[in-house]
């Protein structure tokens, strides 16, 4: 019985670790980015940190709508690779002002369906471009 766990466990950690990586991405995504906008592996999907900046590049005055826009960029990702915010199972959020977090936490709630993911919220001092927050997603069917 013990050498049949043995031999199960191991191959599993060699199907894990041996995973095929496949990208996603909308099909808008910017090109010749040094990172992929997706990565599903081994049935989980790895979303990259989103910014809440519009096609054009620019982002929203209002912080509200800048997270409201986070999330929008994560859910086209999600789209792409035949995900829905229904499907994540971990969110990280970074926030360049903590005391935002309150007005983070609103649009929160109403763009994360129930039940909600684990989630980890972290102040940074500064993020690319002009944002006050990313986020980034695992999700998994």
């Amino acid at each position: 019985m013990k050498t049949l766990l043995l031999t199960a466990t191991m191959l599993l950690t060699v199907g894990f670790l041996n995973a095929e990586k496949k990208p996603f991405a909308p099909k808008d995504f910017a090109k010749g980015r040094p990172f992929s906008a997706a990565i599903l592996s081994g049935g989980t999907l790895y979303v990259s940190g989103q910014v809440g900046a519009k096609k054009d590049g620019s982002y929203p005055e209002k912080f509200e709508d800048e997270v409201k826009q986070c999330f929008d960029n994560i859910d086209e990702i999600l789209k792409s690779a035949g995900h829905s915010m229904q499907d994540l199972v971990m969110v990280q959020v970074f926030l360049t002002d903590m005391d935002t977090f309150q007005r983070m936490n609103e649009v929160y709630v109403k763009t994360v369906p129930e039940p909600r993911p684990t989630r980890t919220t972290v102040g940074v001092a500064k993020l690319v471009g002009k944002a006050r927050i990313e986020i980034t997603v695992t999700a998994r069917k």
